[in-house]
């Protein structure tokens, strides 16, 4: 086994977190009372930590299907995967415990990176979450991170002391948190989040040693009633919680507010004002230009409001806080949740009646917002449209999570935009859901897709070799045709997918496109003049998605 963390041990270590977390959940879960008792905390660190190892297996796979930017020695730069790790990390980052790990993350990514050991590491992770948090409350995981760091600083030389050195302080520390806060010694439980950050450690002293540390002890701590609760909390404990928490918990805010946004540092500095006067449990992370920002408000809309006034908020979630006395909305029979590429295609989608999720560029949705989306939804059956191949896995690991909690889900194999929007044309509530699934499935499935790109660099490719600043058009996946016009490229791409017939064709132009519309009339009036008796519809998928979809019924 390595004895640093390099980027085999980076990987072994997400891995290793991700099937902890997934392993505790459910107690994490259970003993969450501060700041908020809504049963999640384990909950949104294993959904960050996922992301954060899909992020870290991307780099492995990409460098597998063709080293170049990679080390020499058969495995991605260490400062590639674990900076890839944070970036994961902070896209998918969850409610107030995951939020904070993000950050905790992006410290050990900046100090590993520049070549610093794990001790360095620990100690820059514990000052940026510190600096997060709007207002630290010590006996959360803020203390926990703090422990963790001045036993690593204390430890003897290399990675494996110190990551050792870490873990038992941040195991004594933990125990703790119900001396250093009322409401987890009322309710008689650890912390929620620093339990979460404890399995973490215990992955990390693993992946850096090869040792799998001792779980910390379940059962009461003198004074304390049950630390942790092995299988539950027990009926007192969750009573006393309830009601230990009514200054940051029942009586609080209506609303958790989390989004992503792209603003410089300034303006972020004016946004944490802004939004420490709206609400509380303010958490904003990041930088370099990208923020994840988590509060608790009962005016969602003015949180959302103050990230546009700041820059561009994207990925937006507004969840209703449990003991707030907003309505829960009325379980419906059915719903559709779709992913798409762009907030054009979302907003048509969304007048449909689904749910969506945006898929940018790059940042393709972890199974985790699929199971929020499917939550939203509140209906009892589910169709799940992922849209792209891709996201086969996820979108699985999504049903089959949201079937566990009472949903049935079908999940329709859609590998483009254009055969969702097929799919989503047909739907029908008042059908039978086997029947409803059967059709969406069979007009998915008469639908081909296309997809106009532009190459980044020279290629080889299964219509030729590419130049960079070629136009690509790929239809159903593969590249068919290579042009130096997007229209003319475009003519070409749909002569041949109507050359075995055709009734109906969609285009779907992105919002950044030069001359939008003049392009998609001439599209048009091509194929109205050589294609007799087919026709056309066109819609715009908004900003940063491909410059132009086709799809043929």
């Amino acid at each position: 086994m390595p004895q640093k963390l390099d980027a085999a041990a980076v990987r072994v270590w997400c891995a290793g977190a991700l099937e902890a977390l997934g392993r505790e959940r459910e107690e994490i879960d259970a003993i969450n009372v501060y700041p908020v008792a809504d049963g999640d905390t384990g909950t949104n660190l294993y959904l960050t930590a996922e992301s954060a190892a899909t992020a870290v297996e991307a780099v492995f796979a990409a460098h597998e299907a063709g080293p170049g930017l990679f080390g020499a020695a058969g495995e991605p730069e260490t400062s590639a995967v674990i900076r890839a790790m944070a970036h994961g990390a902070l896209l998918g980052a969850r409610g107030n415990s995951g939020t904070i790990l993000a950050q905790l993350l992006r410290g050990i990514a900046e100090r590993v990176a520049d070549g610093g050991g794990i001790a360095d590491a620990l100690d820059r992770a514990a000052v940026l979450a510190r600096e997060a948090v709007a207002h630290p409350v010590e006996g959360t995981v803020l203390t926990v991170a703090d422990a963790a760091a001045a036993g690593a600083r204390a430890a003897g030389p290399g990675d494996a002391a110190a990551a050792r050195a870490a873990y038992e302080a941040a195991r004594e520390a933990l125990a703790e948190t119900p001396d250093r806060l009322d409401v987890l010694a009322r309710a008689g439980v650890v912390d929620a989040g620093g339990m979460g950050l404890l399995a973490v450690l215990r992955a990390l002293v693993a992946a850096v040693t090869g040792e799998t540390p001792a779980a910390p002890a379940r059962g009461p701590v003198a004074g304390h009633g049950p630390v942790t609760a092995s299988a539950s909390v027990s009926a007192s404990a969750s009573a006393d919680a309830g009601s230990a928490v009514g200054a940051c918990g029942g009586d609080g805010p209506a609303f958790e507010v989390i989004y992503l946004l792209e603003a410089d540092d300034p303006a972020v500095a004016a946004l944490r004002a802004r939004l420490d006067a709206l609400g509380e449990s303010l958490v904003v992370v990041g930088g370099d230009g990208l923020w994840n920002v988590h509060v608790h408000v009962d005016d969602a809309g003015a949180a959302v409001e103050a990230g546009v006034e700041a820059g561009r908020p994207h990925r937006i979630r507004i969840t209703h806080l449990a003991g707030a006395t907003a309505p829960v909305p009325e379980q419906v029979q059915r719903a559709v949740v779709v992913v798409v590429p762009g907030e054009g295609l979302a907003g048509l989608c969304a007048q449909a009646g689904a749910v969506t999720v945006l898929a940018r560029p790059g940042e393709p949705p972890a199974s985790g917002e699929l199971v929020d989306a499917i939550r939203r939804a509140h209906a009892r059956e589910v169709v799940l449209l992922p849209n792209s191949a891709e996201l086969r896995h996820t979108a699985a690991a999504a049903a089959e999570q949201a079937r566990t909690e009472g949903v049935r889900v079908a999940l329709i194999p859609t590998r483009a935009a254009v055969q969702g929007i097929a799919a989503l044309a047909v739907h029908e509530p008042a059908r039978r859901f086997d029947e409803d699934v059967v059709a969406m499935t069979a007009a998915a499935g008469a639908t081909r897709y296309a997809e106009l790109a532009v190459a980044e660099h020279r290629s080889w490719t299964t219509a030729g070799v590419c130049q960079a600043g070629d136009v690509l058009g790929l239809i159903d996946g593969d590249v068919a045709v290579i042009g130096t016009d997007l229209t003319a490229t475009a003519v070409a791409v749909l002569d041949r997918m109507l050359a075995a017939g055709g009734e109906l064709v969609t285009l779907v132009l992105s919002a950044d496109l030069p001359d939008g519309p003049g392009t998609a009339a001439r599209l048009e009036r091509h194929v109205r003049d050589a294609h007799l008796a087919v026709d056309t519809v066109v819609y715009e998928s908004g900003h940063g998605a491909s410059p132009l979809l086709i799809g043929v019924e």
